[in-house]
C-alpha cells in the first residue's frame, strides 16, 4: 500500500513538473514576445526573464528584437529627367510594436522582407523622381538618405517595424543612358577647365603687365639716377680739369695735345688731311714746345 502511494505521488509530481514546465517560458534579452489565447493576442509587454502561461489555452510567440538588415534586390527607378537608374540599397530595421508586427506579417520573415522592400522602394522611387541623375549620382547623397529613412520609417510603422537607416550601396546607369550622361559630365568638366584656364591666363596677363610696368619704372628710375650721377661726375671732372688748367695753362694744353696724338695715331691706317702749319701740329713744329 505504501509503495502504491509512493508511485502515485511520483506520478503526481511528474505531472505537476510537466505542467509547471509547460506553463513557464523565458524571454531572452534580444527577444520580444506575445502571448496568445486561442489565437488572440492578450499580452505583448514582456521584459526579459521567466514568465507564465496556461498550457494548451495559451501560446507564446517570440521574435528577434535586435537590429536586422534588409538587403534588397537592385531596382530601376526614374529620375525627374525620365532617365533610368539602377539602385542597390539596404535598410536597418527592428521590431518596435510586436503585437502590430504579428498582426501585419504573422511573424513570417519572408513576408516581412517583402512588405518592407515594397515600402522602401516606394520611398526610393519618390525621392529619385524629384532629382536629376547628376544630383543622385554626385551630390545630395546624405540629404537623400535622411529623407529616405524618415519616409520609409513612416510607411513601415503600420507593420510594427522601425526603420533605423536606409543606405544606397551603388547607383548604376543602364547602358543606354550611361554613355550620354558621361558625355554630358565630360563636357561640363571641360567647360569648367576652360573657364579655369581662361581665368589663369587673365591673371597671368595682369601679373605680366604689372611686372612690365614695374620694370619700366625701375629702369627709368635707374636711368635717371645714372644720368644724375654722370652729370655730377662730369661736373666734378670739369671742375678738376679747370683747376688743373688754371695751375699751368701751357702744360695742360701740351698734355691734351699728346692725348689727341695718341688717339689719332693709335692705328696705322689712320689718315688725316691737314695743313703742315695747322694748330694741331704746333708741338711738332716747335723744338722746345714753346710758341
Amino acid at each position: 500500500m505504501n509503495n502504491s502511494r509512493l508511485g502515485l505521488y511520483g506520478v503526481a509530481a511528474a505531472i505537476l513538473a510537466g505542467i509547471i514546465y509547460s506553463a513557464a517560458f523565458v524571454v531572452n534579452q534580444w527577444e520580444v514576445a506575445i502571448k496568445l489565447r486561442l489565437g488572440e493576442i492578450i499580452d505583448s509587454d514582456y521584459e526579459p526573464g521567466l514568465h507564465w502561461m496556461v498550457p494548451v489555452i495559451n501560446d507564446v510567440k517570440k521574435f528577434d528584437g535586435r537590429i536586422q538588415t534588409l538587403d534588397a534586390q537592385p531596382q530601376r527607378f526614374l529620375t525627374i529627367e525620365k532617365k533610368d537608374v539602377i539602385v542597390d540599397s539596404y535598410a536597418k530595421w527592428r521590431i518596435s510594436n510586436v503585437a502590430q508586427f504579428f498582426r501585419s506579417t504573422g511573424g513570417n520573415s519572408t513576408k516581412t522582407s517583402r512588405l518592407l522592400a515594397e515600402r522602401i522602394n516606394t520611398s526610393l522611387r519618390d525621392e529619385f523622381g524629384k532629382r536629376t541623375i547628376l544630383e543622385v549620382v554626385s551630390g545630395e547623397r546624405a540629404e537623400i538618405m535622411a529623407l529616405l529613412t524618415k519616409d520609409a520609417d513612416e510607411k513601415a510603422s503600420e507593420l510594427g517595424v522601425e526603420i533605423l537607416d536606409v543606405r544606397v550601396k551603388q547607383i548604376d546607369l543602364p547602358p543606354e543612358v550611361s554613355e550620354s550622361v558621361y558625355d554630358r559630365m565630360r563636357a561640363e568638366r571641360e567647360r569648367v577647365a576652360r573657364d579655369l584656364r581662361a581665368q589663369g591666363a587673365e591673371a597671368a596677363e595682369r601679373i605680366r603687365a604689372d611686372a612690365d610696368r614695374q620694370q619700366t619704372v625701375i629702369l627709368a628710375d635707374a636711368f635717371k639716377q645714372a644720368e644724375e650721377l654722370r652729370g655730377e661726375g662730369d661736373r666734378k671732372s670739369a671742375a678738376i680739369y679747370a683747376a688743373a688748367y688754371n695751375q699751368n695753362h701751357e702744360f695742360y694744353a701740351f698734355y691734351r695735345s699728346l692725348n689727341a696724338y695718341r688717339g689719332m695715331f693709335n692705328s696705322g691706317s689712320d689718315i688725316m688731311v691737314l695743313e703742315p702749319d695747322a694748330e694741331f701740329f704746333r708741338y711738332f713744329n716747335e723744338s722746345r714746345g714753346e710758341r
